[in-house]
């Protein structure tokens, strides 16, 4: 079982030496293991979604930052399926990055599709359909979800908050065993500069070009199965520009890990080709072109997959 403590222990991996601790790490965690303890009591599972990217800072008093091209247009389309689909879903995503239902109209000035209407003392707002196609329906959608409170909104920006958030979402998903998913779909850094070698203040553009040496960011999945959520079906994702390593990438995941799932993707046909990799097999889901011309989204294809495996695994753990 997973140590709820903030500080080091055997269960920490080093996470808490390296990076700050959040102040409200304790918070978050008693609001997320509320919300999943109070939704599988109603008969619902629940899914951990991770979204966007994280930011990287290079100074403490940041000012320059590395960050990730992560819109978060998988996590919270994929939010959606999984909504749709009877889970509830707690939503760890990046500060300003994409979010169900809202990110259908991102690309739209708001502004331009209101309409102010002024009738004496009295003024109305006046929605342009043609500026928000199908706003009714989703407004439903989300007016329903809101009602439920099956939506849990837990925001990061750098990638310290994102890694001690994940392992308090862990611990709070912890206790609910089998009817937990993970579904990592974040742009997570590679690398950071450890607190105790960044500058305190913006680097100095005087004092000639920058080198920076960067330390490997810890993989977090080892201690998520292992030790923080060792029942839950833990899924994660492969992104890669080389289509001919794909496969092999995501089955060395699996091996080393031990999770349940990879979704493996190449960069330039990500939206509509994915490979969901197992222990056992692998399946290829793709868009075809009348699927396309529909507007369907891969990530529906995605959460049916992956809630029908789920289903699978907790009928697997009921027999043992």
């Amino acid at each position: 079982m997973a140590h709820s403590d903030t500080g080091a222990s055997t269960t920490d991996y080093g996470l808490s030496e390296e990076f700050a601790v959040p102040s409200y790490f304790e918070q978050e965690k008693h609001r997320m293991e509320d919300f999943a303890k109070s939704h599988v009591s109603a008969g619902r599972r629940v899914v951990l979604i991770t979204s966007g990217g994280t930011k990287v800072p290079l100074e403490s008093r940041t000012v320059r930052f590395l960050d990730n091209f992560s819109s978060g247009r998988r996590g919270s389309s994929s939010a959606e399926y999984f909504l749709d689909s009877g889970y509830a879903v707690i939503f760890l995503h990046r500060h300003r990055s994409l979010y169900p239902y809202t990110r259908l109209y991102t690309g739209s000035n708001f502004l331009d599709g209101l309409k102010l209407e002024t009738r004496g003392q009295t003024s109305q707002i006046q929605v342009d359909e043609d500026a928000f196609p199908n706003i009714a329906e989703v407004l439903r959608k989300y007016d329903a979800v809101k009602a439920g409170r099956l939506l849990l909104p837990v925001e990061f920006n750098t990638l310290s908050e994102y890694l001690h958030l994940l392992k308090a979402a862990a611990q709070a998903l912890s206790s609910i065993g089998s009817k937990a998913m993970f579904y990592l779909a974040a742009a997570v850094s590679d690398f950071y500069i450890p607190a105790s070698e960044m500058p305190e203040h913006k680097i100095q553009s005087s004092n000639g070009p920058l080198q920076i040496s960067m330390k490997m960011v810890p993989k977090m999945l080892s201690p998520l199965v292992k030790d923080w959520a060792p029942q839950a079906f833990i899924v994660s994702f492969k992104l890669e520009t080389n289509p001919s390593i794909l496969l092999e990438k995501a089955q060395h995941a699996l091996e080393t890990y031990k999770h349940q799932a990879v979704v493996a993707n190449v960069l330039d046909t990500r939206r509509g080709y994915v490979v969901v990799v197992t222990k056992d097999t692998h399946y290829e889901l793709v868009l075809t072109d009348d699927e396309v011309t529909k507007k369907m989204e891969i990530e529906d294809k995605i959460v049916s997959k992956l809630t029908s495996a789920h289903t699978h695994f907790i009928a697997q753990k009921v027999k043992l």
